[in-house]
């Protein structure tokens, strides 16, 4: 076998386990998280709390999917309303970059790479954020969102839809349920998945600076995200394919840590993954045929889509923003740490509580 295949398939081997933690530490959060979510977004009523819950929910599953799965759910047996619905998955888009931001601190042991790896992964939050901050008061006051959701599904709801298994999931989810069928607890499970992202990011970033060559590097970045378009359309392909947001926007953050890749380039491709993961919810709503569903999803694409066309013209602010906390976290590395535990736990969970 040549050097060149060996190290191929060393790389395939080490993206499968960094692939398979992220799924293991979802499934511990789901674990954990799945019921508590589902208790606090009943009765859902105030569009401020339904903001936070639909972070903190997410947050704590570790899945905009499964958040809106359960929306789905909740909205088809009338459990909650459409107009409550809305801000829930608004939340949920902030929510699920938490993966990106627990990848990133795995390199908090190089502070180089470190800076560069919040910068790549929190520019995800930022333009979701910034999303929500123009966004989440035009849909309190006008309720465009709903309003074109509304007018879009009916003439939707006969187009016929399908549904698809990612192959991601094909691939890892045996093992996923053959390790948390071993390790029962969920906390067990959780410390296991996270020491497996540790090492496999370890090992892909020490491959990545050792093995990668100038010609891959500048192939990467002259041929297939120098163009924000192409960029775009890689995002979203990968993510309506795998269905997984934080999978495919996580395998980013070592690529701008090492330096192959900056902040800049991942930019349309973040983009291009928050629209992918709303294709499969849609697809599937598409072959349900029930318009409750479908309106829940349409509105999904519709807040990524507007939030685009608003954010792509001043990209410069997320892109900022992010590199902004980067250079931070170079000079004190657990402001990330302290960032993450704000934006993602601490703030939408105080905020609930004193607005209940």
């Amino acid at each position: 076998m040549s050097k060149k295949i060996a190290t191929l398939l060393i790389v395939a081997g080490l993206i499968y386990l960094f692939l398979l933690s992220i799924n293991l530490m979802g499934e511990a959060f789901k674990l954990m998280g799945k019921d508590f979510a589902t208790a606090l977004i009943k009765g859902t009523t105030n569009p401020f709390i339904g903001l936070f819950i639909g972070i903190l929910t997410t947050s704590i599953i570790q899945s905009s999917s499964c958040t809106t799965s359960i929306l789905v759910g909740m909205v088809a047996s009338g459990t909650l309303t459409i107009r409550n619905a809305i801000p829930i998955v608004m939340g949920a888009n902030i929510g699920t970059t938490v993966t990106n931001t627990i990848v990133s601190i795995a390199h908090i042991t190089r502070r180089q790479e470190y800076a560069k790896a919040i910068g790549g992964a929190t520019v995800h939050d930022f333009f979701n954020l910034a999303n929500v901050i123009v966004l989440f008061p035009l849909e309190i006051r006008f309720h465009i969102i709903e309003k074109a959701a509304r007018f879009l599904s009916p003439r939707m709801v006969n187009v016929g839809g399908l549904y698809f298994k990612s192959p991601l999931k094909l691939a890892t989810q045996p093992v996923v349920k053959f390790i948390s069928g071993i390790l029962h607890h969920p906390i067990v499970l959780l410390v296991f998945s996270l020491s497996l992202l540790f090492l496999s990011l370890w090992l892909f970033s020490n491959l990545l600076r050792y093995y990668v060559s100038a010609r891959a590097e500048v192939y990467l970045e002259h041929k297939v995200f120098n163009n924000p378009l192409r960029s775009f359309g890689m995002g979203l392909l990968l993510t309506a394919i795998v269905q997984s947001s934080s999978c495919t926007t996580s395998i980013m953050v070592p690529l701008v840590a090492s330096g192959i890749l900056t902040v800049e380039h991942i930019f349309p491709y973040v983009l291009g993954a928050n629209i992918g993961t709303t294709v499969t919810a849609l697809l599937a709503s598409l072959a349900t045929g029930v318009p409750a569903s479908l309106t829940v999803a349409i509105s999904h694409l519709l807040f990524n889509l507007f939030g685009i066309c608003i954010i792509y013209p001043v990209r410069w602010i997320p892109i900022g923003l992010a590199k902004g906390l980067g250079n931070i976290s170079y000079k004190g590395r657990y402001m990330a740490i302290i960032y993450t535990l704000f934006i993602f736990f601490v703030l939408p969970l105080l905020l609930i509580f004193l607005t209940r």
